[in-house]
């Protein structure tokens, strides 16, 4: 993606099965799965550019020893200094105490059973502390203790702020970080205070024994189900309780990924699929998903279920983790990648009229390389079958060297653009900022003859076309080719995303700036009154009776036209080579990821009510002039 968004978090949770010595004994060290932690988060840290946290839960621990830990950072490299400040609580302990796993536990921070960690990739507010998960919920009985950390946006955290209320708290926040908090926390209250006034009535239970009761049937599955009742969004929350109960869970479509393994060692959760192959070092075929509206709950005794805590709804998974923001090295999302780059190659080559003489192809961002892969093995499938007609047309008599030009054709591939490293435009304005931002890529010069051939650009998706605009292109057009061909692996971006993505302003979108053009061109302008008036009317209803009603003014223009008038938008005045755009389309993208079918930003068909009233809300603040979230 050119254009960089702030997107997923990142969330990685260890639960230790045996005692710690048993992986002093067998490993040498009770780090393992502090060490393991690493790793997870390691292998994610393209989920968390803006802090990280890890907080850890000692299992029964000395009666007046600290047994819940937590770090979390916002310094500029918060991964490295995040376990570079965990380390350093062990640098000064003598070797044998740190062999000592009970020792070291009852002596040490994060040497743990239970451990939390978290990449934080904003979507909004600001990147203080505050605002870095784990965060936790403190009480002095061990059970009423919660510490969470989450990949979650929720659009009506208005509705879940009143609930609180309701229930007769007094939240000190009205982010659904803090309110998703408070909900599971008071529920969780509720929960064992029941099991307390239970085990009161029966005699002879000393009150350590009733707190050992209350741990033992702590229902995790019944808090969990009563919390997110008025859920709306994407999410996977992790968390653990004071007691060592720990817990994932899922969102009821699937909006947002987890994934696990277990063994009798040790249970893993992540984000993504590799990070956990790699970090345990096992096949793909041992790593399962947790299934939509599911939790997986790891209880203090060390019982594991897998358990729905909530109504099933159609499964709409992410398809943007698949085109851009989860790693390459999942072998489905390669595969994926790999052909959406393939169903374009047809579309390109009649776009350059099956020029391979005159055509370099090439990519950018480094993102966009497996779908151009996918590309490529497609023209070369094309270039096959015309191979295959032009030596045929031979016949029996042909001179060796007709034969041998028929074979050489090739497609021209090459490295064209390049990403400087980043450039600090922050301390420039105006002018002299968009001079720098032009400045963010460079090319490789020589390849492309000027004025004949056309530069085929194969990018993963375009979102607000901004980085095309003031850099891709104008530097690209310093080759002097003939004509520029963006080609987007990714559908047209049309509506905003609340479940996540920092996508929420309608005026950010390319797509949506040539929509407002083209109703300008075509004298509909008064379209976009009409809907904003309709939006209003939406506003009044019932959440669940909402509908989208920005997606009706698309369909007044088709996919190509739409295409047409972002390729005017994103090109720069005074570019001399033709600018065109190609865009993957949904039906090309549900055939290349068909299990991933959340595509809403595509579409418009939100998978839960609170999309389509966000959608509505975003299109008034753009008529309003309003620069503000939606959600």
């Amino acid at each position: 993606m050119s254009d960089a968004i702030k997107h997923e978090c990142g969330i990685a949770m260890v639960r230790l099965m045996k005692p710690l010595e048993y992986y002093q004994k067998k490993y040498g060290t009770p780090l393992y799965g502090l060490n393991k932690l690493y790793l997870l988060m390691q292998k994610q840290h393209n989920r968390g550019q803006d802090g990280a946290g890890v907080a850890s839960v000692k299992i029964d621990p000395p009666l007046g020893k600290p047994y819940i830990d937590r770090h979390r950072t916002t310094a500029p490299q918060p991964l490295k200094d995040l376990f570079d400040k965990i380390y350093g609580n062990f640098t000064e302990v003598s070797p044998d105490n740190l062999r000592d796993a009970s020792w070291a536990k009852n002596n040490l921070p994060f040497i743990s059973e239970v451990y939390l960690g978290h990449l934080r990739y904003g979507t909004h507010g600001g990147n203080n502390i505050s605002f870095c998960h784990p965060i936790m919920r403190q009480n002095s009985w061990t059970n009423r203790n919660l510490i969470l950390a989450g990949n979650f946006n929720l659009t009506n955290v208005d509705e879940l702020f009143d609930h609180l209320v309701e229930l007769g708290q007094h939240p000190k926040g009205k982010s659904d970080t803090l309110t998703v908090l408070e909900k599971i926390g008071h529920f969780l209250d509720s929960e064992v205070q029941q099991l307390l006034d239970n085990y009161r009535t029966i005699k002879g239970l000393s009150k350590r024994e009733i707190t050992n009761k209350i741990n033992e049937h702590l229902d995790v599955k019944n808090i969990l189900s009563r919390s997110a009742r008025k859920f709306d969004g994407g999410y996977v929350m992790g968390g653990m309780i004071g007691n060592g109960d720990a817990f994932v869970m899922r969102d009821p479509n699937g909006i947002r990924p987890a994934f696990y393994y277990q063994d009798e060692e040790v249970v893993v959760v992540a984000s993504e699929r590799p990070a956990i192959q790699t970090a345990m070092n096992v096949p793909i075929t041992e790593v399962k998903e947790v299934p939509p509206g599911h939790a997986l709950i790891v209880k203090k005794d060390g019982r594991i279920s897998l358990d729905q805590y909530t109504i099933l709804d159609k499964q709409t998974s992410c398809s943007f983790e698949r085109i851009y923001f989860s790693r390459g090295t999942d072998r489905d999302i390669y595969l994926e990648r790999k052909k959406l780059g393939h169903q374009l190659s047809k579309q390109v080559l009649e776009a350059v009229n099956y020029d391979f003489e005159h055509t370099v192809f090439s990519f950018v961002p480094n993102t966009a390389e497996v779908a151009f892969y996918g590309m490529m093995t497609g023209l070369e499938d094309h270039l096959n079958a015309i191979k295959k007609e032009k030596i045929l047309a031979l016949g029996k008599d042909f001179a060796p060297a007709e034969l041998e030009k028929i074979l050489s054709m090739r497609a021209r591939q090459e490295k064209i653009a390049v990403k400087d490293a980043k450039l600090r435009t922050f301390i420039s304005e105006g002018a002299t900022r968009s001079e720098l931002v032009s400045h963010v890529y460079d090319v490789t010069y020589g390849i492309v003859e000027n004025n004949v051939d056309t530069l085929v650009l194969m990018d993963d998706s375009i979102v607000r076309g901004t980085t095309l605009e003031q850099s891709i292109i104008k530097i690209v057009s310093r080759l002097k080719p003939k004509r520029i061909i963006i080609v987007s692996s990714a559908p047209q971006i049309r509506f905003p995303d609340c479940y996540g993505i920092d996508m929420s302003k309608m005026k950010n979108f390319v797509a949506f700036r040539a929509l407002v053009a083209l109703l300008k061109d075509t004298g509909q302008e008064e379209k976009l009154q009409e809907t904003y008036e309709k939006c209003k009317i939406q506003k009044l209803l019932p959440k669940e009776e909402i509908k989208n009603e920005v997606a009706g003014l698309y369909d007044l223009f088709s996919y190509e036209e739409i295409s047409r008038k972002i390729a005017e938008i994103v090109t720069p005045k005074d570019t001399l080579p033709k600018v065109d755009v190609i865009y993957q389309t949904l039906e090309g993208l549900h055939e290349a990821i068909p299990n991933h079918t959340g595509d809403w930003y595509f579409s418009g068909d939100y998978p839960t009510p609170g999309g389509n009233a966000v959608v509505n809300r975003a299109f008034m603040h753009f008529v309003e002039g309003k620069d503000a979230r939606a959600y």
